[in-house]
């Protein structure tokens, strides 16, 4: 066991603060990994906060995480030492039930291992990203091409699997119109992912704020919900809507925006379930969906997307002690687009 410098939540409703975690030892097919930056995604606050389930303090949050290699066991193969590596949002999963078979690990049966508050396979419990070094199996590691812009590179490991998951299973590509709900963390990243893929991208966001952002990103369109005149006017207009937001919404209303056989996806996780009138999906044939994580294989796939297409998150680099302050921030939606933690300010 090694003990490493972190950032911990040790209750639902007070501040993080420094700390330290202990990291098993490096095992045969296990990755020493030396963290570099870690995301902050709007998941890391809704589990410190108990919001989706209780949890054990304390506890250290933090899936988008990107680093090196450090070491590595005795019977890796795919990583070397030096390696640019990240870990996304699980570190393990049974390998046994028919989805893990499948290469869907991510839904597997007996429940993936999460990287932060699961029970690891030692009966401890996971602690994530907001550290200065982390202990994964070699199979839960992903490759990070030297196009993407190493300091970015961390919010794909969520935000950017998050959104190309979906984007790619329901087929957004040329002659698809998509719409993104929501113009944060995932938002920005789904809008880049399905112009890269040929859509036609159509933002709905409250308000106008970002248009200017949107369009540069590659939306076609960009329209304000709050003006209710904008629900008439894209009636019947899209394939598919990935909606991205973490807060309640008016189901009827987007529903009404698909076409013959349109599919509404949420990857946005709102405490609170959301009321589907099961008239609204009757017209045109709608469905309504959600949407995990991608695998190990998709995620590599979306990162050498990325890397070929020049496709990277918008990001703005914080200390960790300024951790609190972001969090307030995500919470306010003051933030274009994701804060990464420099963990080297931990060290």
């Amino acid at each position: 066991m090694s003990t490493v410098n972190a950032i911990a939540a040790v209750s639902a409703t007070e501040p993080l603060v420094r700390t330290t975690v202990e990291r098993r030892d490096v095992g045969p097919r296990d990755i020493l990994i030396e963290i570099r930056y870690a995301g902050i995604c709007h998941s890391d606050i809704h589990t410190m906060r108990g919001e989706w389930g209780e949890i054990t303090y304390p506890l250290t949050v933090g899936h988008e995480i990107v680093g090196r290699v450090a070491e590595v066991g005795g019977e890796v193969t795919r990583h070397a030492v030096g390696d640019r590596v990240g870990v996304g949002c699980m570190v393990n999963s049974c390998r046994e039930c028919r989805n893990c078979r499948a290469g869907q690990e991510q839904y597997c049966e007996n429940g993936n291992t999460g990287t932060y508050a699961s029970v690891d396979r030692d009966g401890t419990i996971t602690q994530g990203g907001y550290s200065t070094h982390v202990v994964v199996d070699e199979d839960f590691v992903l490759r990070v091409p030297e196009a993407i812009p190493y300091e970015a590179a961390a919010p794909l490991l969520c935000a950017g699997i998050t959104t190309y998951s979906p984007l790619a299973h329901w087929k957004a590509g040329p002659g698809t119109k998509v719409a993104v709900v929501g113009m944060g963390g995932l938002g920005h990243m789904a809008v880049k992912l399905a112009v890269a893929m040929g859509a036609d991208v159509t933002v709905l966001s409250q308000t106008l704020g970002k248009k200017d952002d949107g369009l540069a990103f590659g939306a076609g369109n960009y329209h304000a919900t709050r003006d209710e005149a904008t629900f008439e006017a894209l009636r019947n207009s899209f394939d598919l809507i990935i909606n991205t937001v973490s807060a309640p919404i008016d189901m009827a209303d987007y529903l009404g925006l698909l076409r013959l056989d349109g599919t509404l996806v949420s990857v946005g996780a709102p405490p609170e379930p959301l009321a589907v009138p099961v008239f609204a999906l009757f017209g045109n044939r709608r469905s309504f969906a959600g949407s995990g994580i991608g695998s190990i294989a998709e995620t590599q796939e979306m990162l050498d997307f990325c890397a070929e297409r020049g496709i990277a998150p918008e990001v703005e680099m914080i200390t960790a002690d300024q951790v609190n302050e972001a969090y307030e921030r995500v919470l306010k939606s003051d933030v274009r687009y994701r804060f990464v933690i420099d963990i080297d300010s931990l060290r």
